[in-house]
C-alpha cells in the first residue's frame, strides 16, 4: 500500500523553478573552516531568519500535524544556531493557545546561541547539551522532530535515513527550508544579502568582536554566507525528490505533506510533514 502523500500547495510552474539538484561542498561543512567564521555565519542566519520572518508561513502546517499527532513537546535536530525556531514557538503558542517546548539539538552543539534563547523563553526552548545525530536520535528525545535549514546539508541516502529513524521510532517529523528553490532567490543571495549583512551585524547578539573582525575587516562572514547560500539553493530537495524519499520508506502507516508554502517577499518555503496516521 503506496504512503499517503498530500500537496497543501500547487506546484511552481518550470519557468521558475529550479528541478535539479547539485550537491556542491558548502563551506560550513567542510572540517577545516574555522569555527569562528562557522558560527558567525549561522548567527547572521538565525537573525535574517527571525527578521524577515521566514518561517512563519508553516506554522499552520505544523500546528495542524502537532494536533494530529497530540504532542506539545518539539524536538529540533540540526539547529544550528537556532534559526527561526523561537519565532516558531511563539507562533505555535499564539495560533494554538496552550504551551510549546522546544529541545534544541544538533551534532555539533551551539551552546552559546542555545543558552541565549532558553533565556530569552524563560526555559521554554530547551538544548541537549550533547552531540545528538540526527539519523540516529536518542529514544530520551521524545517529541515531534523538526529540521529547519539542514535537510539539504544531508545527501539523499542519509537525508532519508533521519527520515527513517522519525518512522522507527513512530514520531512525527517535519522538515522546512526557508526557500522555494527558484531562480530569482538566486539573485536575492547574491545581491541582497551581503548588504543585510553590512547593516545587521553590528546589532547581532550576544555580541562578539570576532563577528566584527570577519564581516568588515576580513569579510569571511558575508563571502561566506553568500557562496553556501547559492549552494544550498542548489543542494535543496525538490517536492519530487521528497516524494521519491516517503515512498523508499514503505511506511504506509505515515501520513505525508509536501509542497511549498508562500512567504510575503515572494520566496516560498520548501516542506514535509509526516506523521502516524491514527
Amino acid at each position: 500500500m503506496p504512503p499517503q502523500t498530500r500537496n497543501i500547495t500547487p506546484r511552481t510552474t518550470t519557468l521558475t523553478a529550479l528541478k535539479f539538484r547539485w550537491h556542491l561542498f558548502e563551506l560550513e561543512d567542510q572540517p577545516w573552516f574555522p569555527h569562528v567564521v562557522r558560527q558567525g555565519m549561522m548567527d547572521v542566519l538565525r537573525v535574517m531568519i527571525t527578521a524577515l520572518g521566514m518561517y512563519k508561513p508553516i506554522v499552520p502546517l505544523l500546528r495542524q500535524a502537532l494536533a494530529h499527532t497530540g504532542q506539545t513537546q518539539v524536538v529540533d535536530l540540526c539547529s544550528g544556531a537556532g534559526g527561526g525556531i523561537r519565532q516558531v514557538w511563539q507562533e505555535l503558542e499564539k495560533q494554538a493557545g496552550h504551551p510549546f517546548t522546544v529541545t534544541l539539538t544538533d551534532k555539533y552543539p551551539n551552546l552559546e546561541a542555545y543558552q541565549l534563547l532558553a533565556k530569552q523563553s524563560r526555559g521554554a526552548l530547551r538544548f541537549e547539551p550533547s552531540p545528538v545525530d540526527a539519523t540516529a536520535v536518542p529514544y530520551h528525545l521524545t517529541g515531534f522532530r523538526t529540521v529547519f535549514s539542514a535537510f539539504h546539508h544531508f545527501r539523499p541516502q542519509t537525508a532519508q535515513a533521519i527520515l527513517a529513524d522519525a518512522v522507527q521510532q513512530r514520531q512525527g517529523i517535519a522538515v522546512f527550508e526557508g526557500a522555494g528553490k527558484r531562480w530569482h532567490e538566486l539573485l536575492l543571495v547574491w545581491l541582497v544579502f551581503p548588504w543585510v549583512i553590512l547593516l545587521i551585524t553590528p546589532f547581532i547578539r550576544p555580541f562578539k568582536w570576532s563577528r566584527l573582525f570577519f564581516t568588515y575587516l576580513v569579510p569571511l562572514i558575508p563571502l561566506g554566507t553568500v557562496w553556501d547560500g547559492t549552494v544550498s539553493l542548489l543542494r535543496l530537495y525538490t517536492p519530487d525528490h521528497l516524494r521519491t524519499m516517503v515512498t523508499n520508506l514503505q511506511a504506509p502507516h505515515y501520513t505525508w505533506h509536501i509542497g511549498r508554502a508562500r512567504h510575503w517577499s515572494g520566496t516560498g518555503v520548501l516542506y514535509l510533514i509526516g506523521y502516524p496516521t491514527s
